[in-house]
């Protein structure tokens, strides 16, 4: 694996111990807004958990089994609120467990693959490459501005 993935892979690992770290807060913390009208912070692990199932289950183990990746996504927004009602659903233990499930399923895998997997553009179903790099780092990113988010109401 080449230094840019293991470096990306070790970013991207950061959200398990912050995902961790939230056991400790209080239900009423869990439950608070950023702002009037704004997600809370359960949404908000909900959303990432829910992007991370989706990469997970519809590219990566697509490209560790060798077959066609099935990214097709056209409404953000859609899966989103669908990612914060699912949330709704759980408690605050099978979030935070699904969150880490799925963020170390992603590393994993991806550490596991050949040099030669991680260096390819893969074509999704609605045309648009995945490329893991890419993925890494708009992720990292994403990630990012929700613990900044998290740790200011927090």
């Amino acid at each position: 694996m080449n230094d840019e993935i293991k470096s990306l892979i070790k970013e991207f690992k950061e959200w398990i111990p912050f995902v961790q770290s939230l056991r400790g807060i209080s239900e009423e913390a869990w439950g608070s807004s950023l702002e009037a009208g704004k997600w809370c912070v359960k949404d908000i692990v909900s959303h990432i958990m829910m992007w991370d199932k989706y990469f997970y289950e519809d590219a990566i183990t697509k490209i560790a089994a060798d077959q066609d990746v099935a990214l097709e996504l056209s409404n953000f927004d859609d899966f989103n609120r669908q990612a914060a009602s699912y949330g709704k659903t759980l408690t605050t233990d099978e979030l935070l467990d699904q969150a880490i499930k799925y963020r170390e399923k992603i590393a994993a895998t991806i550490e596991n693959l050949p040099d030669s997997a991680l260096d390819k553009d893969y074509p999704g179903k609605d045309g648009n490459a995945f490329q893991f790099s890419s993925y890494l780092k708009d992720f990292i990113w994403h990630d990012q501005h929700h613990m900044a988010q998290i740790k200011k109401l927090i």
